[in-house]
């Protein structure tokens, strides 16, 4: 076969960009929900903030700590749904989505700081304990409760999108961090006890880690070009290789250009090559339905008639 063949039909056509701009446009319609979650969440950290520095809180500081990733990662759900309203340019072709991403990743290494500066005052005042204003907490962290439980509703109403699922989840561990300032506001409050704040400000902690971490993981894995989380790339080349007319898969590579948005690209060795048109159609739809990839861009392949059938290498998927 004399070099390889390219196709304009082997990219996005002018019909996938029309099915592009109705998923945009609905994507559009669901950005609203987190900006009001976003927008609350930051209100009520800085609301945190100054209160637990008037009342020498550390667990409302904790809980505005565990505030602070939870609407990082709320601005990166928000970001996904962004992404596609954003324009290409001549010099980023695939646009500016990522600065998303490396923000979301320089933040939560920031956050890491914040985790361990909130560790090593929770251990000093366990030593040496510190007048806290059990009141103050007790209404803050009351009106942090009722905040959250706001926003988990105003989510809860959209789960049939992926990214308000997971915003959502973020959104239920704030609730946690709410809870626990709230104990500790009540219990120094009844009893005057406390080095109950400290040690609930490192729990606080412990969700803060947890939450920053896997803002870590996921940022890591989009800016390396990873296979998606959930995605085999095994079984995407296999599953490109059964379609019908497909002779084998060469090239392949399957990777997230933003959270929400994957990819891949691949050679496609085709018996005929007047098929290619119903082949990409089943590849497109494919890809969507079993991997959640929307952004397929393959390249066919055909051998000259009455060539013998080529045999697959190492780098082929099977059918």
């Amino acid at each position: 076969m004399g070099g390889h063949q390219h196709d304009g039909r082997g990219h996005h056509g002018h019909s996938e960009h029309r099915d592009s701009r109705s998923k945009h446009q609905s994507e559009r319609s669901s950005s609203r929900p987190l900006v009001i979650a976003v927008a609350l969440t930051i209100s009520y950290a800085v609301v945190e903030l100054i209160g637990g520095l008037w009342s020498g809180s550390l667990a409302l500081l904790a809980d505005c700590g565990h505030l602070v990733t939870d609407a990082a990662a709320l601005l990166f759900s928000l970001a996904a749904n962004k992404v596609a309203q954003r324009p290409v340019s001549e010099r980023h072709s695939y646009g500016l989505a990522r600065a998303e991403v490396i923000a979301a990743f320089v933040n939560s290494l920031a956050l890491l700081a914040v985790v361990a500066w909130l560790v090593i005052e929770g251990i000093d005042r366990i030593r040496h304990p510190v007048r806290v204003n059990g009141a103050a907490v007790l209404v803050i962290a009351a009106v942090g409760l009722t905040v959250n439980l706001a926003v988990a509703w105003v989510l809860s109403r959209h789960r049939d999108n992926l990214n308000m699922r997971a915003a959502l989840l973020h959104v239920l561990g704030d609730l946690l961090g709410s809870v626990a300032a709230l104990v500790a506001g009540a219990v120094i409050y009844l009893t005057g006890y406390m080095v109950v704040d400290p040690l609930l400000s490192m729990l606080v902690s412990g969700l803060i880690l947890r939450s920053t971490l896997g803002i870590i993981k996921e940022s890591t894995l989009v800016l390396l070009d990873s296979v998606p989380t959930g995605v085999e790339f095994q079984q995407v080349g296999q599953t490109l290789a059964r379609i019908e007319g497909v002779q084998s898969v060469h090239d392949l590579h399957v990777w997230s250009m933003v959270p929400g948005r994957n990819a891949v690209s691949a050679h496609v060795l085709v018996d005929r090559i007047e098929r290619w048109p119903q082949i990409l159609r089943d590849a497109r739809r494919i890809m969507a339905r079993d991997f959640g990839i929307d952004h397929v861009t393959l390249q066919p392949e055909w051998l000259p008639a009455r060539k013998p059938e080529a045999t697959i290498t190492l780098r082929e998927m099977p059918r």
